[in-house]
């Protein structure tokens, strides 16, 4: 009965037990933050953005993901992989090892590098680690590569003044593709590369290698769904160019070129899939007088992010 006579109440006011809730309401807040200071606002990504340039870290990895850790086996491998600068957390060196020229260089060059553990495991735990590989005592440990969201490519390019110039691979699976994709954006003054979450090639070691590096200052964004990325991009006044034998023209007559552009390169097998091709704003081919019918996507990206340089001067 005391349940629905406090029902009908029909007295307004702070009840018993509110702890002074509306009156702290109705206190302000202080003044309003600047954009840049504004959690998820376009400036203050732009602006943690820049900081992170400026200090040689990687971009932004806004919902991005991570991969899986890697482990890169065998002395020639390892000694490849410390050469070409691939991310590395562990080195892993059999007890015991027989100490020849690539076991004396890799230690050489994670002594050089610093930043990477130096640990002695007996050979049944690298066997393990390693699920019987032929390891030859020496084991690499890769961290997971951390990827970039499609929109922080944009809004790196933004932050730089320039028109955003971005390569989105279509079923390419293989990494060493990726790397040399990676190596041409960076060359061409692009601004990252997108890759599907599912059935694509990742950062893996093999990439970081093809890359010569410049996967270190070069970002890799990871869409869950690569067609909603383009459409996002051209929701953005991006054009989305994609790269296709059958293109309706060739990319020295494509203007869009000049401007704000994602180039979408497909599998050498297969091209661009169906629902990605429908969502490009131009299909566009490359003359090829020698009769091949196709190019790798580390050929192809190439040559097109090298006419896009050249026509923006």
């Amino acid at each position: 009965m005391a349940a629905n006579n406090r029902r009908m109440s029909g007295k307004k006011g702070a009840q018993v037990g509110s702890g002074g809730q509306r009156r702290r309401g109705l206190e302000g807040k202080g003044p309003t933050p600047p954009a840049e200071m504004r959690k998820g606002h376009a400036k203050q990504r732009a602006a943690a953005a820049k900081s992170r340039r400026a200090q040689g870290r990687p971009q932004a990895r806004r919902g991005g993901g991570k991969s899986t850790s890697e482990l890169v086996v065998g002395r020639n491998p390892v000694v490849e992989a410390l050469r070409e600068g691939v991310p590395a957390s562990t080195l892993y060196v059999q007890q015991f090892i027989d100490n020849d020229e690539r076991v004396r260089e890799a230690l050489q060059l994670v002594a050089e590098r610093g930043g990477i553990n130096l640990m002695e495991a007996p050979r049944p735990e690298l066997d393990r680690m390693t699920n019987g590989l032929n390891h030859q005592g020496l084991v690499l440990q890769v961290p997971p590569y951390e990827y970039a969201h499609p929109e922080d490519l944009v809004d790196a390019a933004h932050d730089e003044g320039a028109d955003p110039l971005i390569v989105a691979l279509d079923g390419v699976t293989d990494p060493r593709n990726l790397g040399a994709v990676v190596r041409s954006v960076s060359a061409f003054g692009g601004h990252g590369v997108v890759v599907p979450e599912r059935r694509a090639a990742g950062m893996t070691a093999g990439a970081w290698k093809t890359s010569a590096g410049t996967a270190a200052r070069t970002p890799v964004a990871r869409a869950t769904n690569l067609t909603r990325a383009l459409e996002a991009y051209k929701k953005a006044g991006i054009a989305v160019v994609g790269l296709a034998a059958d293109g309706e023209a060739e990319i020295g007559e494509l203007e869009a070129l000049e401007g704000p552009v994602v180039i979408v390169v497909g599998s050498e097998g297969k091209g661009l899939s169906r629902l990605v091709g429908e969502t490009c704003d131009f299909r566009v081919r490359i003359p090829m007088p020698g009769g091949a019918e196709s190019l790798n996507a580390g050929v192809a990206a190439g040559i097109v992010l090298y006419e896009a340089a050249r026509r923006r001067g």
